[in-house]
């Protein structure tokens, strides 16, 4: 399945892309590439490979949670700029009431 000047100019064309002649047939060139190699990976026997978001098995790399003293909520609102019933007193961004 060739692609050809003409059709590469109405590619172009369609995207609005100013072409040379030289670019013409370059580009038809390259486009015949790509299009072949993906007709070739259509090819390739799938018929009994189930589909797989990840070729190789994903492992969870973290550790467990596990409960840990932490500071009290006096401890961390002591270094905020500024706080408010028990919470971070940040500025309004938006006009919602």
């Amino acid at each position: 399945m060739a692609i050809t000047r003409a059709e590469v100019a109405h590619l172009a064309k369609l995207a609005r892309l100013a072409l040379t002649e030289n670019e013409l047939d370059h580009y038809a060139q390259q486009l015949d590439v790509i299009l072949g190699s993906v007709a070739r990976v259509s090819e390739v026997a799938t018929a009994d490979v189930k589909p797989t978001s990840h070729p190789i098995p994903l492992e969870n790399v973290f550790r467990d949670d596990v409960v840990t003293p932490s500071l009290g909520a006096e401890a961390v609102l002591a270094g905020a700029p500024a706080a408010e019933d028990e919470r971070f007193r940040v500025p309004r961004i938006l006009d919602e009431s």
